[in-house]
C-alpha cells in the first residue's frame, strides 16, 4: 500500500509539473537587430539609402531575405544564431523590388521596372542565393506589389498593381492602365513563365471597377488567393489552379470612437473618425474559412485597425481602436499622424508557434508589433513588440519560435536610424517591453511620450515625476511614474497651466521639486520659433505662478540648445537653481558649458563651465541634472544613435565646486569625475542604442532612474527605455 501511495503520489507530483509548465508565461522578446545598410555592395555609397520592406525566410530558418527598394537591391541575412544575424550581402538588380518569397534555394523577387507610373512594367526575376545572382525573369506585364507562393509550391500568386499617381488629378481613381492578378506555375521546382495567366479585377469594385488598384495576396492551404483591392476597399478570392474568381467583397466602412483624430500638439482620446473606408493592405488566412486584412488606408480611408473576415465577407472581428489605445499606453502613439490614419496597421503575420496561433500585426506609424492569440472568436491580445521606424513587413519560423521584421525607413541623409531588421524569440518569462506603461484613470487613457527629465517625488521611494517636452505643445504635462511596478507606471498626469489654459511655449526638459512640493521647470528655448528660454514656478495644481526670463547677458549669447535640466539647493532665502545648458553659446568655447544658477530671493544669476568629452562624430551636449548626497550629477551624451553611439554618460561634480561667479566675467571651470556609462544599459534591449537619454534622478531612497526621449515617435522608433540604474557603490 505504501509502494502504491508513493507512485500515486510521485504521479500526481508529475501531473501538477506539467500542468504548471503548460501554464508557465511566455512572451516574445527582441533578440536582434540587423542594420540592413551592412549589406550595402562595396561599390556602392555606404551612406547609400536602404531599407527593408517584404521579408521571407528559407525552409530551414537558417536565412532571411529581404527587398530593399531605395538600393534596388535583394539583401540576405544568415541567423544560423538569430541572436548574432550575419550580413551574407546582396544582389543588385535593375528595378525596384516590391516583394520577394523562397522556394528551395532560390528567391523569387518581384521586380518593379517601369518608367512612370503611366508606363507601368515588372517581371520576376529568380535569384540564385548561393551564387547570389539572377538566373531566369518573367515580364509581370505591369508593376508588381505582393507575391506569395502556395503552401503545395504548385503556383506564385502576384497582385499587379499599376498604382496611381498621387500628383495626378489629386491623386483620384480611375488611372489607367488597370492592374490586374498574376498566376505563374511553378513546374521542376521553378517558375513557369510560358504558363502564366492574367486574372482580371476590372468590374468587381463599386469605387472604381476599372481601376482595381491590386495590393497583397495570400494564399491559403486550399489553393485559394485573397487579394486585397486596397484602394477600391475591396478583397477578392480567386482559385489559384483555374483562376476563377470565387467570391468577392468590399471591406466596408466603419466608426472609431475614443481616438485621437486630431494633430493638435496632444494626445485626447475622445474623438472619433466616423464611416471611415477599411482600405486593407496586407491580408493574411487564418485557415481556410477566415481571413484577417490591416486597414492601413491609402485615398480615402483607413479604420487604425485590423478585421477578421470569413469568406463571404461577413465581420468577425473588428479591433475598432483597440490597437490605437495600445500604443498610447506605450508612448507609442504618432501625434503627428493623428488627424490622418493614426497608428497605420499595415502588414501582418500568421503562425502557430508551440501550438498557438498567433496575429502579428504590424502599426506602421507607430512602430509596433501587435501580437493576438487566434481564438476562433475574438483575438486575445498578447504584447507590444517595439519594431524599427516603420515595419513594412514579417516572417515567422515556427519552428525556431522566431519572428523577424523589416522595417523600411533610413534616416542616414539626417543622421537618424538606420533601416534594421529585428528579430525576436518565444522566450519562457515576462516580455522585456515595454519598460513603461500609463495605467488608465478614471477610465480614460493617459497618452505620454517624448519623455525629458525625471525628479523624486519627495518622501515617497520608487515614485518619480517626469515631464514631456515641446513635442506636445498643447499639453505640458508633469506625470507621476510608480516605479515599484514592472513595467514601471505612470499612474497620473497633470498637465501644466496658464491662466486656467494649457500653457504654450513652454519646451520643459527639467523639474525639480523644491520644500513646498511645488515644481521648478526648466524650459529650453528657439527664439526661431518665439520660444523663450524660461524658468516657471508651478504649483501643486500644475499652475505657472511664475515665469523667470534669462538676463540680457544669457540671451545676448544664446543659441537653441537651452536649458537640459535644472536641481535645487538650499532652502528658504538660500534655494539656489542650477540649470544645465546643453551646448556651448555664442560666449563658449567649444569645450565647455555653463551650469548657469539663479537665486530666487536676490533674482542674482551666476555661472560655471563644465568641460565636455569630445565627440567623434556629431556633438556632445548635456541632457540632465540632479543633486544627491553633495554632488551634481549630469547626463552628458553624444547625439549618435546605433553603432555611432559613443557618449552616453553620467558624471558628477562635487556640489562645493558650484560657486557661481558673475555672467559676464571670467568664469570657473568645474572638475568632472565619470560614475556610470550608461552604452552598456542602452545595449539591453537588443535593439539599436538609442541617442536621447534625457532623463536622470534619484527617488526618495536614493535609487537612481534614467529614461530616454522618444521624440514622440516622429522620425524615431518610439521605444523608450525606463530602468533602474546599477551604480558602482559609492557612486
Amino acid at each position: 500500500m505504501a509502494n502504491r501511495l508513493s507512485q500515486a503520489a510521485f504521479l500526481s507530483l508529475l501531473l501538477a509539473s506539467v500542468a504548471q509548465g503548460a501554464l508557465a508565461e511566455s512572451a516574445f522578446n527582441r533578440v536582434a537587430a540587423f542594420p540592413v545598410a551592412s549589406n550595402t555592395p562595396a561599390d556602392q555609397d555606404a551612406k547609400a539609402q536602404t531599407s527593408a520592406e517584404i521579408i521571407a525566410a528559407t525552409e530551414d530558418g537558417k536565412t532571411l531575405v529581404y527587398t530593399s527598394s531605395p538600393l534596388k537591391a535583394v539583401g540576405m541575412i544568415d541567423i544560423t544564431d538569430a541572436k548574432a544575424p550575419k550580413a551574407l550581402g546582396s544582389v543588385m538588380l535593375d528595378g525596384e523590388p516590391t516583394s520577394v518569397t523562397i522556394l528551395g534555394q532560390t528567391a523569387l523577387v518581384a521586380v518593379n521596372t517601369g518608367e512612370s507610373k503611366s508606363k507601368p512594367a515588372g517581371k520576376l526575376e529568380t535569384i540564385d542565393m548561393a551564387a547570389k545572382k539572377v538566373t531566369s525573369t518573367c515580364d509581370l506585364g505591369g508593376q508588381p506589389d505582393s507575391i506569395a507562393l502556395s503552401k503545395d509550391k504548385s503556383f506564385l500568386a502576384i497582385a499587379i498593381e499599376n498604382e496611381r499617381d498621387e500628383d495626378v488629378n489629386d491623386g483620384a481613381l480611375p488611372q489607367a492602365p488597370a492592374g490586374d492578378l498574376v498566376i505563374v506555375p511553378i513546374k521542376d521546382g521553378a517558375a513557369d513563365c510560358a504558363g502564366l495567366k492574367h486574372v482580371a479585377m476590372t468590374g468587381l469594385a463599386a469605387i472604381a471597377p476599372e481601376d482595381p488598384e491590386p495590393e497583397f495576396v495570400a494564399i491559403n492551404d486550399a489553393g485559394q488567393i485573397a487579394l486585397t483591392l486596397q484602394e477600391n476597399n475591396h478583397i477578392v478570392i480567386v482559385d489559384g489552379k483555374t483562376g476563377s474568381i470565387v467570391n468577392h467583397f468590399s471591406a466596408g466602412s466603419t466608426t472609431v470612437e475614443n481616438t485621437d483624430a486630431k494633430t493638435n500638439g496632444k494626445l485626447d482620446f475622445t474623438g472619433k473618425v466616423e464611416d471611415v473606408k477599411r482600405e486593407p493592405d496586407a491580408v493574411k488566412w487564418l485557415d481556410n474559412d477566415r481571413l484577417v486584412v490591416a486597414n492601413e488606408g491609402d485615398w480615402e480611408g483607413g479604420s487604425r485597425s485590423f478585421t477578421i473576415f470569413d469568406t463571404k465577407g461577413k465581420v468577425l472581428f473588428d479591433s475598432g481602436n483597440a490597437l490605437e489605445l495600445e500604443a498610447a499606453r506605450v508612448g507609442h502613439y504618432p501625434e503627428k499622424r493623428a488627424g490622418k490614419k493614426g497608428v497605420e496597421p499595415e502588414g501582418l503575420e500568421v503562425a502557430t508557434i508551440d501550438g498557438v496561433k498567433y496575429i502579428f500585426v504590424l502599426a506602421e506609424r507607430a512602430s509596433l508589433v501587435a501580437v493576438y492569440r487566434d481564438t476562433g472568436a475574438e483575438p486575445e491580445f498578447v504584447q507590444l513588440l517595439p519594431s524599427g521606424i516603420s515595419p513594412e513587413g514579417a516572417v515567422a519560423i515556427a519552428g525556431r519560435k522566431l519572428l523577424a521584421t523589416a522595417n523600411e525607413l533610413d534616416l542616414v541623409e539626417d543622421g537618424g536610424a538606420r533601416s534594421h531588421v529585428m528579430l525576436y524569440e518565444l522566450q519562457d518569462g515576462k516580455p522585456a517591453y515595454p519598460q513603461i506603461v500609463s495605467k488608465d484613470k478614471d477610465g480614460d487613457v493617459i497618452g505620454w511620450g517624448a519623455l525629458s527629465g525625471l525628479a523624486a517625488v519627495p518622501e515617497k521611494p520608487g515614485m518619480l515625476y517626469a515631464v514631456n517636452d515641446s513635442f506636445y505643445g498643447n499639453q505640458p504635462s508633469i506625470f507621476t511614474i510608480d516605479a515599484t511596478k514592472s513595467p514601471a507606471e505612470i499612474v497620473d498626469r497633470m498637465v501644466v497651466k496658464r491662466n486656467g489654459d494649457n500653457a504654450q511655449k513652454l519646451d520643459i526638459e527639467g523639474i525639480a521639486v523644491d520644500e513646498e512640493g511645488w515644481f521648478w521647470l526648466a524650459s529650453e528655448g528657439n527664439s526661431d520659433k518665439l520660444l523663450p528660454h524660461a524658468l516657471y514656478h508651478v504649483n501643486k495644481k500644475g499652475e505657472i505662478k511664475d515665469e523667470i526670463a534669462l538676463p540680457a547677458e544669457l540671451t545676448a549669447n544664446e543659441t537653441r540648445f537651452g536649458f537640459e535640466g535644472v536641481a535645487i539647493s538650499g532652502k528658504g532665502d538660500d534655494t539656489v537653481l542650477w540649470m544645465a545648458v546643453q551646448r556651448p553659446w555664442k560666449d563658449d568655447d567649444k569645450a565647455h558649458v555653463k551650469l548657469v544658477s539663479y537665486k530666487p530671493s536676490s533674482k542674482e544669476w551666476g555661472a560655471v563651465r563644465y568641460p565636455l568629452d569630445k565627440a567623434e562624430d556629431g556633438w556632445v551636449g548635456l541632457s540632465e541634472l540632479t543633486f544627491h548626497d553633495g554632488f551634481a550629477y549630469i547626463v552628458e551624451r553624444d547625439n549618435q544613435i546605433g553603432d555611432k553611439a559613443k557618449i552616453k554618460k553620467l558624471y558628477r561634480v562635487s556640489l562645493d565646486q558650484l560657486k557661481p561667479a558673475k555672467l559676464g566675467g571670467e568664469l570657473p571651470v568645474v572638475a568632472k569625475e565619470e560614475v556610470h556609462d550608461f552604452l552598456p544599459d542602452l545595449k539591453t534591449a537588443n535593439g539599436y542604442v538609442l541617442d536621447k537619454l534625457e532623463g536622470f534622478a534619484f527617488d526618495a531612497s536614493g535609487k537612481p532612474f534614467a529614461v530616454t526621449d522618444n521624440d514622440g515617435v516622429d522620425d524615431s522608433s518610439g521605444e523608450t527605455m525606463f530602468w533602474a540604474v546599477q551604480m558602482k557603490a559609492g557612486m
